[in-house]
């Protein structure tokens, strides 16, 4: 049985084509569905799935005692229901050690669009919870899931790489909480509504901070977006007072002209009492006249000067790849090892139970007939019992384990079965142990 990864992400595929593809949680346990059913000629040769699909990236894990591209080309595309023409070129195809080295970038936050990204570590749980559902996840995916997961927990826990922000939006809320004493109970007004504003609000919310404002040109759009983040929405039409009243403003529009002038500003100055006004202007072309900068308790950032924060964020970012990569280098040494011993482990397990039910049957024969010993001694018995099975097992196991995948590993099995009188599978124990 081999892995297989058929993908595309942000790097093989254009938006235009990945937002094709991309598929919901229906979706995607609709997909499943068709080969648990087994109703699905084309993935009659696959026995694993599992299906990752996010705004960057659409992924199928699959498990096959054959090479199966092809069929889950066709399989994607009948669930997508974009031609296979249209997807083939941008698609990605890896086998083996490389869907393992692969999948652990994925969950490690290294293969995103914002390198160290960890919502993506989230999302690739997501997926295989979805694949436990339709039970169509094996011993194989599970194993190579649980791995990823808990490699993506070591990236976060014991590196930095997503502890420094990686957008302007973030770095603009970074700095704000530098330069206001308590961010959590500032007044903020986000001026627009598009993809930096929401950014902006998702790094102001993950601070705690509840006095939002978002205005914008139009009344629905700004209620659209600050509905989401349980803010109050205007028009730019109250943006003065919006000044009057902010701490911080973060403006983002895409306006073609400037929004915010110096003696609009400076005319607001006196109600404020000199209540400190920081402002963020991120958008291209700037919305704020660089003279308001100029204004006392004034102080102005334009998106030049947050990019080369920006440019020391990400490089603090990139000098903890190599940590990353240690880890995610120990975390597929973990995933080989079980793969190596797989096909032995079913015996190893079979063996020490079958063993143990011996020693268990013996000591209540035993101990039957020692009605006189008292139950700390009963105990003592017991525990040098285990120790003794524990002690006997401990060479052959290890030879076991030793020759798992060696050229040798087929006979020790069938050795051990023979000498051991052991019959049939112990796949769920070993399962189990695995966990």
């Amino acid at each position: 049985m081999e892995i297989h990864c058929l993908g595309m992400n942000h790097e093989s595929a254009p938006l235009e084509v990945r937002e094709k593809l991309a598929l919901s949680e229906t979706g995607v346990l609709t997909a499943l569905g068709r080969l648990a059913c087994g109703d699905d000629e084309e993935l009659r040769s696959i026995s694993e799935m599992v299906v990752l699909s996010t705004c960057n990236r659409v992924e199928i894990y699959a498990v096959s005692a054959a090479h199966c591209f092809q069929d889950l080309e066709a399989f994607l595309s009948r669930i997508t229901g974009v031609s296979r023409a249209g997807i083939s070129p941008y698609l990605y195809r890896y086998r083996s050690e490389q869907v393992v080295a692969h999948l652990l970038r994925v969950a490690s936050g290294l293969d995103s669009q914002v390198l160290g990204e960890p919502q993506i570590l989230g999302q690739v749980t997501d997926a295989y919870g979805l694949a436990r559902s339709p039970g169509t996840v094996g011993k194989v995916l599970a194993k190579l899931f649980h791995i990823a997961i808990h490699a993506g927990k070591r990236t976060h826990t014991e590196t930095r790489i997503s502890r420094n922000p990686a957008s302007v939006s973030s770095q603009a809320v970074r700095l704000a909480s530098q330069k206001v004493e308590d961010l959590r109970n500032a007044r903020v007004v986000i001026l627009g509504a598009g993809e930096m504003a929401e950014l902006a609000l998702r790094a102001l919310t993950k601070r705690g901070v509840d006095q939002i404002t978002v205005i914008n040109r139009t009344l629905e759009r700004a209620h659209e977006l600050a509905d989401h983040f349980q803010g109050e929405a205007d028009t730019f039409e109250h943006l003065t007072d919006g000044i009057r009243k902010a701490d911080v403003l973060i403006s983002s529009t895409g306006a073609p002209h400037t929004l915010i002038h110096q003696p609009a500003v400076e005319a607001v100055l006196p109600e404020r009492r000199g209540r400190p006004l920081v402002i963020f202007d991120i958008a291209v072309p700037r919305d704020v006249e660089g003279e308001v900068g100029d204004l006392e308790g004034v102080s102005l950032y334009d998106i030049d000067q947050l990019e080369e924060h920006l440019a020391d964020s990400l490089l603090q970012r990139k000098q903890q790849v190599p940590v990353v990569e240690k880890i995610l280098q120990e975390e597929a040494r973990r995933y080989f090892e079980f793969v190596r011993l797989l096909d032995i482990l079913p015996i190893i397990g079979q063996l020490h139970q079958t063993l143990d039910e011996i020693r268990r049957e013996e000591l209540e024969r035993t101990l039957c007939r020692c009605d006189s010993l008292k139950e700390e001694d009963q105990e003592k018995i017991e525990a040098m019992s285990e120790a003794i099975l524990k002690k006997f097992l401990h060479q052959p196991i290890q030879c076991l384990k030793e020759e798992a995948g060696g050229s040798m590993s087929a006979d020790y099995a069938l050795v051990t079965r023979e000498l051991f009188g052991l019959n049939g599978s112990l796949e769920g124990f070993v399962e189990e142990k695995e966990r």
